[in-house]
């Protein structure tokens, strides 16, 4: 974590954003916690592209900031908390700060910790994130603990992103009579017209939020009972379970579960997981609000 902050009077506003590999959210609400404004713009992933990142931020910033009511001059009394995938650099959460001059207060921090305090309303807990990317963090006793989150080629087990590569894999290999095929195989080759060297030419530059596009496929194929398809499910619900018995080790004893993807996952984590992983009080742009002191005004506006 990291931020910047001025010696002024109150802020009169927070705002949160949540950035990630595939959308970003921000959201903002009145000293009262009330919301006054939200707004989503396209990914803001600061490790693929910095200044087209920043650029969205700033955008979804000035968006929520006019729905508000709120003129530029009123920055100096705004607080901004960011929260965004992949930030484990304090170099690189004070180089996002440093983007957002002339505010009350500026913090930045890893998306895995602006869900955990949204998840538990900043109280200590645990939490489990899967969409495009995963990762579990424990926030405990002023302790915080990440596990995973280290990105497409080196983790993210249980991800969207890794679903769907392997059922690219998967389909890689049924074409080349490497290993059987089915339904869901099939259905991803056709999505190249049944071209390999299309394919091919397109995980050259295909990047996580582009794989984790073709997750759904994956899950309604496992719903029918697709073996390749159920394989794949099965092997990233064992990931998933994974890293709740990891956080749960570093002494969480609330651990909620956030992410499309985990959402998804539910029905297929084995009994004892799924009694463990609770719903989330608030989502990780709440958290991000919370992260800079903001409040919410109640649990009717959990996550989403």
């Amino acid at each position: 974590m990291n931020g910047a902050e001025r010696d002024m009077a109150s802020p009169i506003a927070f705002i949160g954003v949540d950035g990630g590999a595939t959308r970003c959210r921000a959201r903002l609400r009145d000293p009262g916690g009330a919301a006054l404004a939200e707004a989503v713009g396209a990914a803001s992933n600061i490790h693929v592209d910095f200044a087209a990142a920043i650029g969205v931020m700033r955008g979804l910033i000035v968006a929520v900031r006019d729905k508000a009511g709120l003129n530029a001059d009123k920055n100096s009394r705004i607080a901004i908390g960011f929260g965004l995938a992949g930030l484990n650099d304090a170099g690189d959460a004070a180089k996002v700060c440093a983007a957002f001059p002339g505010h009350a207060l500026v913090r930045a921090a890893n998306d895995a910790t602006t869900a955990c305090i949204g998840a538990h309303g900043a109280a200590d807990g645990g939490l489990v994130i899967a969409g495009t990317g995963s990762a579990a963090i424990a926030r405990v006793a002023g302790k915080e603990t990440i596990i995973g989150g280290r990105g497409f080629a080196l983790g993210d087990d249980g991800s969207g992103a890794l679903i769907g590569l392997a059922a690219l894999r998967a389909a890689t290999r049924a074409y080349d009579r490497l290993a059987p095929a089915s339904a869901l195989t099939s259905e991803i080759l056709g999505a190249f017209d049944g071209d390999i060297v299309a394919m091919v030419r397109w995980a050259r530059t295909a990047r996580p939020g582009d794989y984790g596009a073709f997750a759904p496929r994956v899950f309604q194929h496992a719903a029918k009972g697709d073996p390749i398809a159920a394989a794949i499910v099965g092997s990233a619900a064992a990931a998933i379970a994974a890293l709740a018995r990891g956080v749960v080790g570093l002494g969480a004893r609330r651990v909620a579960l956030v992410g499309g993807v985990g959402d998804a996952l539910r029905p297929y984590l084995e009994p004892e997981i799924a009694r463990l992983l609770a719903r989330p009080l608030y989502d990780a742009t709440d958290g991000a609000i919370l992260l800079v002191g903001g409040v919410v005004a109640s649990e009717r506006e959990a996550a989403q």
